[in-house]
């Protein structure tokens, strides 16, 4: 816990100083080379073996879980979806792969499952405990077989900030971890709207802002240099952000 507090506050002494001084190239040569060198020591912590985020009880639940960034998603589309409970809710895995699949939520629901009590520290400052069920990701991605070229997985969604689509990214060994899920069920129940429903992306070593919401699609590729901005996230892309915000 002393070292995951340590990497957390950090990241947020960094990403502090992005808002300050983060106009200069030699600052945005620094950003990156703490990000690599904070990836590969979050890496190298784990000694060989997988290294977990920690996990908590049930009475440590935090009471009520806040939305963040987008709560909702603007358009008739997602309002009807919303009313049918998202019962006609897809989502399309593709990319480098050699059998792409379209998901129903039924589907979804339908895989194995894992439950985890977690805690969701936010760039902004605050943390939330909350217990988070769904398929582990490598579930998905083992069904669609992921060929050798692709080296990270993008996330697509259907909310927008700022007129723009929000996305993030991973690498792979982040898409394998087994605590990286596709959670549908928030504390027991249905994924609120407020915290991305009716799926969203956990990714319980890194920040909040890689928790990509109201996921729509999930694609493997070789490079995230074509993708949007090219720095693999909506907040990478726009405000200097790490791509890489282990804790």
């Amino acid at each position: 816990m002393r070292r995951r507090n340590f990497l957390l506050t950090a990241s947020a002494a960094m990403l502090a100083g992005c808002k300050k001084i983060g106009d200069t190239g030699a600052f945005q040569g620094l950003v990156d080379g703490a990000e690599s060198w904070h990836r590969g020591l979050h890496r190298a912590l784990g000694f060989g073996r997988i290294e977990m985020a920690p996990e908590y009880d049930v009475t440590d639940i935090s009471p009520y879980f806040r939305g963040n960034g987008s709560t909702s998603v603007d358009g008739p589309a997602y309002a009807a979806a919303q009313a049918s409970g998202f019962a006609d809710w897809q989502l399309a895995v593709g990319g480098l792969v050699a059998n792409p699949l379209v998901l129903s939520m039924d589907d979804i629901r339908g895989l194995p499952q894992r439950t985890q009590i977690t805690r969701h520290d936010c760039v902004e400052g605050w943390s939330a405990i909350g217990q988070w069920t769904g398929p582990q990701l490598s579930r998905i991605l083992d069904a669609v077989r992921v060929e050798e070229g692709a080296r990270y997985v993008v996330f697509h969604c259907a909310d927008t900030l700022g007129g723009a689509r929000y996305y993030e990214s991973c690498d792979m060994a982040d898409a394998y971890h087994p605590q990286t899920i596709v959670a549908h069920r928030l504390n027991g129940r249905p994924l609120p709207v407020r915290n991305g429903a009716p799926l969203r992306l956990r990714l319980e070593r890194q920040l909040g802002y890689k928790h990509a919401k109201y996921l729509t699609g999930i694609e493997a590729v070789a490079s995230l240099e074509d993708i949007e901005g090219g720095h693999g996230g909506y907040w990478e892309d726009r405000s200097g952000y790490q791509w890489y915000a282990g804790i």
